[in-house]
């Protein structure tokens, strides 16, 4: 395959514009490429808050290779380090858990605080002598990787030189200022993932379009037609879905979630639904939130990890514990019907005459604007 397949094509006008060449998802050379310019180079999810819940919670992600540690400091703020010592280079943490006193190196015992300071070099002088001259503690703490928390989904930029996060996303966050308050999440039966036998693009151009509804979503299409739906885009930034009527769960005694407090109007039957560049989806109605971060596993494989969130926590509502499970129950059978789709589009990007694909000017709005942020990352990269 021709390592650089021409972007030209992608980078134009919806009308005219075709999608990204095969080999942006079944070649690992344009993966290990768009691993450094998309996925590296911008603000990526790798996980979540609720997944460190206390002070001294640690938890290991693979990032794509990288090995990375998420921390909750004692001040309650999350720092996310390269999970490698500064010695020796050995793992730090290989399993989630609470650190009760300092990062300790499994190999030799060099012992890291929360905030990734080096604390102390057992016999690093020669036995008995945990000082030396030449060992200085302030310049050997761990590597900290940017990150910045959104909706309780951990982003990181690896290369650190992305413009900061409220810079990149902040016409988003303002877009979504009602929803700028403290959410909870759902418990056990709020929390599932997904493995997906397809590249990570395919998820994210699939949930930033409404077109499909009414063939793969039936049932929610039964109430929020394509009708109800409208194009959502932000060139360079995000871009999804909206929709007029969205309908609100109610138990057999007509019992509903609790709202978000102090909501427009729009949020009365409206719902949002949009995909954050590169790889986290998020979605937003009157009574909860949900977020999923795609982990790209390799060019044919992705995880789809998924999590929901509500004005009010399980403590405060557990009269609401069958809504919350109902609530997940619908939306992992929406997720799961997306599966199929996501894999056929994958299994079709084998078929080496497919030339990326034409969009819908009018529907595909929204997939055409991330493969054009996408094929930018790309262009950018290549030209570095």
């Amino acid at each position: 395959m021709n390592k650089h397949s021409p972007l030209s094509s992608v980078l134009v006008d919806v009308n005219t514009a075709n999608g990204l060449p095969n080999a942006h998802y079944i070649d690992p050379a344009i993966f290990a490429e768009e691993k450094r310019s998309v996925l590296y180079a911008n603000w990526s999810g790798i996980g979540f808050g609720k997944d460190v819940p206390e002070a001294g919670d640690a938890k290991p992600v693979d990032f794509l290779g990288q090995p990375l540690l998420i921390v909750r400091d004692r001040d309650g703020s999350i720092g996310v380090f390269q999970n490698t010592c500064r010695h020796r280079g050995m793992i730090l943490v290989d399993k989630p858990q609470k650190i009760r006193g300092a990062i300790r190196c499994p190999y030799h015992s060099w012992c890291y605080g929360l905030n990734g300071e080096l604390r102390t070099t057992p016999h690093v002088g020669g036995p008995g002598q945990n000082t030396h001259e030449d060992v200085k503690l302030s310049e050997l703490g761990l590597i900290r990787i940017r990150s910045y928390v959104w909706r309780d989904v951990i982003f990181v930029n690896v290369d650190g030189n992305a413009p900061e996060f409220e810079e990149v996303h902040g016409e988003l966050m303002e877009r979504w200022t009602e929803f700028d308050k403290p959410i909870f999440h759902g418990g056990e039966s709020s929390s599932f993932k997904l493995e997906v036998k397809t590249n990570w693009k395919l998820a994210v151009e699939n949930y930033c379009e409404s077109y499909h509804l009414p063939w793969v979503h039936p049932g929610l299409n039964s109430y929020s037609r394509l009708e109800d739906h409208y194009n959502i885009e932000k060139r360079g930034h995000y871009s999804g879905q909206g929709t007029l009527v969205y309908r609100q769960l109610t138990d057999q005694d007509g019992n509903k979630l609790p709202d978000f407090d102090d909501l427009s109007d729009k949020w009365d039957e409206g719902a949002e639904y949009i995909a954050v560049y590169p790889n986290v989806l998020l979605g937003v109605q009157r009574d909860h939130g949900f977020a999923i971060v795609l982990e790209a596993v390799d060019q044919e494989n992705t995880v789809e990890h998924i999590e929901l969130y509500y004005a009010k926590s399980e403590r405060e509502t557990p009269e609401h514990d069958g809504l919350r499970a109902s609530n997940a129950q619908l939306w992992k059978t929406v997720f799961e019907e997306d599966v199929f789709v996501v894999e056929g589009m994958q299994k079709g990007r084998h078929g080496e005459l497919f030339d990326g694909g034409r969009f819908s000017p009018a529907m595909d709005g929204p997939t055409h604007n991330f493969h054009h942020w996408v094929a930018t990352q790309i262009e950018k990269g290549r030209a570095a």
